[in-house]
């Protein structure tokens, strides 16, 4: 098989960070990349040859001569570009979150039932070593029964509202936990063949402001909690603009184990996991120790590279586990149906915080 021609689509942004998995699977290549910012464009392309530019979208699908696509573009069009490629047959790999609305979550599946391509969501959290690792010891009954979860996604982005004006509307002014999952997707990768059923979200009202000192509508931070088909409770809390470091924290409580971690810049990382039985009684027990019997095949295959890459390396994993898929002929890692369980609670979480924090259905979307 020919070596898979990727396109590019919001190529001025992160996703040139994929390159790494291209050069490391060596059964993919970059042919084409578009962006309506020619300037942005030029600057993350230089120095890499043999790749089409193109300011439009629809132009690069017709001319490219891609097999799939990377959507990297603002969250509003992802659904519609990513509609448009599955038409054509091209597979999709689109950045967080799916879609904005229960109506595209409708338009999305209906365009995968219709293609021979394949759709897969970008959920590089899910590829993070330590919660790769934490999944593999829940398949071996590490953690027993699985009981609660809870992830939290801290990050002051407010620097981003002027230079992309779009995440004020969908991210900071629309209530509910508007980008969770970040948060959902490894909670929902250990608790696998479990949806999120039903969720009440609250939020705390306004109090930051942006770096200019004007008001932002919204809430500083929001607060979901999900009741899953399999009676375990989530809780999600989403802070975009309140002051403090990033940081990324999950917890997981079984009937046999405890994990908790957070993952910040600059290896200020901590993963710790508690074993009844194993550990001793009050201590953590750094995860790293659990490291060379659960890491998972993706890591052992792509480790020495993505160790260098953002995200904590999931960026390269992530896209090296895609590229593996289609070039196999397997289904995606991340598909469909994976996608709309992780992007509809926060969906429905915006209606529940309208309706004062009730308690709402959330649609299972293998049943449309």
């Amino acid at each position: 098989m020919d070596k898979i021609r990727f396109g590019i689509a919001g190529a001025g942004g992160r996703p040139t960070a994929f390159l790494a998995a291209f050069e490391e699977s060596n059964r993919a290549v970059l042919a084409a990349a578009c962006d309506p910012n020619t300037e942005a464009l030029e600057k993350a392309l230089h120095g890499i040859e043999g790749v089409a530019r193109f300011s439009d979208y629809d132009e690069m699908l017709q001319k490219g001569g891609l097999d799939a696509v990377i959507i990297g573009t603002p969250i509003p069009y992802h659904v519609e570009q990513s509609v448009k490629a599955l038409n054509r047959g091209i597979h999709v790999y689109s950045e967080v979150t799916a879609a904005v609305s229960v109506e595209e979550c409708r338009a999305l599946l209906s365009a995968c039932k219709a293609s021979k391509a394949q759709y897969m969501l970008g959920e590089n959290c899910n590829y993070m070593k330590p919660y790769m690792i934490i999944r593999e010891m829940v398949k071996d009954n590490v953690f027993g029964g699985l009981i609660y979860a809870e992830g939290e996604y801290l990050h002051d982005c407010r620097e981003l509202i002027d230079k992309t004006p779009w995440r004020k509307t969908c991210l900071y002014e629309t209530p509910g936990v508007t980008y969770g999952t970040h948060s959902l997707g490894p909670i929902l990768s250990w608790m696998e063949n479990d949806r999120v059923e039903s969720v009440s979200c609250v939020g705390s009202g306004r109090h930051n402001r942006d770096l200019n000192g004007n008001p932002i509508d919204g809430d500083d931070t929001s607060v979901m909690l999900c009741k899953t088909a399999q009676g375990r409770l989530i809780k999600v809390r989403m802070d975009l603009s309140s002051p403090q470091p990033y940081s990324l924290n999950y917890r997981l409580q079984g009937t046999a184990a405890s994990y908790t971690g957070s993952h910040q810049e600059e290896k200020q990382d901590r993963d710790q996991v508690w074993i009844s039985g194993e550990s001793k009684k009050e201590y953590w027990d750094a995860l790293s120790q659990y490291e060379e019997k659960y890491l998972p095949d993706i890591w052992r295959k792509v480790g020495h590279k993505a160790e260098k890459a953002g995200h904590g390396g999931s960026d390269v994993a992530i896209m090296a586990d895609f590229i593996d898929a289609i070039y196999d002929g397997r289904p995606v890692p991340i598909g469909i149906y994976d996608a709309l369980n992780m992007t509809l609670p926060g969906l429905i979480s915006r209606d529940s915080v309208l309706q004062g924090g009730v308690w709402l259905p959330v649609p299972n979307p293998r049943q449309w």
